[in-house]
This record gives C-alpha cells, structure tokens and sequence, in this order.
C-alpha cells in the first residue's frame, strides 16, 4: 500500500475564479507510483470549493451567474453584521463573506477519484476544479492518493 500526500499553494485573484487544477492532479498521481487506488482532493478552506465539470467558458460564466443568483452578495446575511456577531471574528481583517459561506455550503469540499492503471478515471469532458468563493487571498489545497 502506498499513501503519498502534496499540498498545493494558490494565490487567488478574486470571487468565482475557477482554477483548472487537473493537470497537477495527473502530475501528481503519476509522480505517487500508484497504479490503482483513490486520490482525494480537498480545499482547506470554508469559502471554497472543488468540483469535476467541464472546462468549456461560457459553461463556467454559466455556473457563475447561478452561483451570484443562489448567493446574492447584497443580502442581508447575520454573519457580516459586526453590530451582533461575536463569534469567530478576525479583528480587523474580518470581511463581510457571507454570501460567501452560503454558496459553500451547497459546493463540496473535496473530490475522491478512482485511479486505473496510473491515471485518474475520467469521463469525456471532465476536468477538477478550484473555485475561489470570496475573495483574492493564499489558498491551499491537499491531495492524498492511496493504493497498490
């Protein structure tokens, strides 16, 4: 059994940026030596995600216009008013994010793939995803493969 892990460093540029990581994921299972198992991937952060969808452009202006819609910036959200929220705050860095956590709540965290003869099981089309929900910071995201 072979259990390697990496993380990835990303410095996000601003809201909904997607982030095709599927070819340091191949890089990745290809360095491990695993030739079947599972990889996980995950983000490390509560306003982002991962998803495996299709890296085609007005797909993914698609996805981010229904993604503004689910979570509309301008609402009213409890976690942004600083005049009542008391927990979790970050002082003077907090931002008004809550459209932010909303969407992630309905975006998973993390994708498992199946790997097959040193390769990551893909359908036509499909690709990874990171998907930055708030706004440009240092992101990271983890991959652990394990397998035979």
């Amino acid at each position: 059994m072979i259990i390697k892990h990496k993380t990835l460093n990303y410095k996000t540029k601003g809201d909904l940026e997607f982030e095709d990581i599927t070819d340091k994921v191949h890089e990745f299972v290809e360095e491990s030596g695993v030739k079947n198992g599972l990889i996980n991937i995950q983000t490390l952060h509560t306003t982002t995600a991962l998803i495996v969808n299709e890296n085609e452009p007005y797909l993914i202006e698609d996805m981010k216009k229904n993604f503004r819609e689910m979570a509309e910036k301008d609402a009213y959200y409890g976690h942004n008013d600083f005049s009542i929220r008391t927990v979790n705050m970050c002082g003077l860095e907090e931002c008004k994010n809550g459209h932010s956590h909303c969407l992630a709540a309905y975006l998973p965290t993390h994708v498992t793939l199946n790997v097959v003869d040193g390769k990551v099981s893909f359908g036509d089309w499909q690709r990874i995803f990171f998907i930055e929900l708030d706004h440009a910071r240092d992101r990271k995201v983890q991959m652990q493969i394990m397998g035979e």
